[in-house]
């Protein structure tokens, strides 16, 4: 069935939490890594309670309270979020604990604000939420399981809404482990990293969340769609998943308005992405977003929030076009991302 969305907020490295959907094409790179641009965070939350979030609690639990706010819900009836990496921040608090203090006397602050449901649960506890809570942490598929644990429980339960996230820290630590193990690169500086393309991927970090239902009331945009694949054995196999993913809405290739890709700079793994924008999605146009949010775990929760944003506006930002053609109104827009040729995801909106 049809999951319409109701609200879609987002912190990202773009200043994106309460604003005008306007995104900016970076001139160059000022650090190593894209961090969020962070609101005010005693707009949101008790600010006798924020000393003791860790950094990534904060985004989750600030995005989260924006969301419900825009959609006029005061307590959801269900919080599932994605994570791939948690509260890393935490964890590695932690861990620096046990060395300093040779594995005793160990604060047990760290440890507990570490956990992967950290985030989902501090939302939870601040609107006294008793409801269902799930959190999902299956690296590059944690937010499209989110997403599909809500897409299921809509279907299953009338009138119901749902608070659905994806989010992802990094932090300098993780940063340089990420780095050395030829994932991430530092882009200090950079103007033209997706067009010199060299190993190695573009870091950042994010938090989005949305408001679901099964009623078009309110809404402006659907999720038709989610699907996953795990290490295709040939680029004709992701071809065949997205067409008959296609084909079961009712949907052609020719149908859909945009195709928003995982573009990430890293030289072989874009490889993938230009071999089906020539082929497949040929007369498609092609969006990217990595270089606006960078690459995390849950990426694609961003990609998802501005699809959903270009729907409801009826336009495209400038600084998300790749190749592209004027539309008169957007009524399909297939979000793709990959990771490695290992995990891959689509997710299918339409406008209402």
């Amino acid at each position: 069935m049809k999951t319409y969305i109701n609200s879609a907020t987002a912190i990202s490295p773009q200043p994106t939490l309460g604003k005008p959907f306007q995104l900016t094409k970076p001139e160059g790179y000022e650090t190593d890594y894209l961090k969020c641009v962070e609101p005010d965070y005693k707009e949101y939350i008790n600010p006798t309670l924020i000393r003791r979030m860790g950094r990534v609690v904060k985004m989750g639990v600030a995005a989260a309270i924006q969301c419900l706010r825009e959609a006029g819900v005061e307590k959801p009836d269900a919080i599932i979020t994605g994570t791939g990496l948690g509260c890393i921040e935490d964890t590695e608090s932690f861990l620096n604990e046990i060395i300093k203090n040779q594995e005793q006397f160990l604060p047990p602050t760290s440890f507990i604000q570490s956990t992967h449901n950290t985030i989902a649960g501090q939302i939870a506890l601040l609107l006294k939420c008793n409801s269902y809570n799930h959190a999902y942490v299956h690296r590059c598929f944690s937010f499209e399981n989110a997403l599909l644990d809500s897409m299921m429980m809509l279907g299953e339960q009338s009138g119901i809404k749902v608070l659905l996230g994806g989010v992802d820290e990094i932090t300098p630590t993780s940063f340089a482990i990420l780095k050395r193990l030829g994932i991430y690169k530092s882009v200090l500086g950079s103007a033209d990293i997706f067009t010199n393309k060299t190993a190695g991927g573009i870091a950042g970090e994010g938090a989005s969340f949305f408001v679901l239902s099964g009623s078009p009331e309110n809404a402006f945009a659907t999720i038709d769609a989610v699907k996953t694949l795990y290490k295709p054995a040939a680029i004709s196999e992701t071809e065949r998943t997205i067409t008959e993913m296609l084909k079961q809405q009712g949907l052609g290739i020719s149908d859909i308005d945009a195709v928003m890709m995982g573009y990430r700079s890293d030289v072989t793994s874009d490889e993938l992405y230009d071999t089906l924008s020539q082929n497949i999605f040929a007369d498609n146009n092609i969006l990217y977003y990595k270089h606006l949010c960078g690459e995390y775990f849950t990426s694609s929760a961003f990609a998802v929030w501005a699809a959903a944003n270009i729907l409801k506006n009826n336009n495209c930002p400038d600084a998300m076009k790749l190749r592209y053609h004027d539309v008169a109104k957007f009524k399909h827009i297939l979000v793709y991302n990959q990771y490695k040729n290992s995990e891959h995801s689509f997710v299918l909106l339409s406008a209402c």
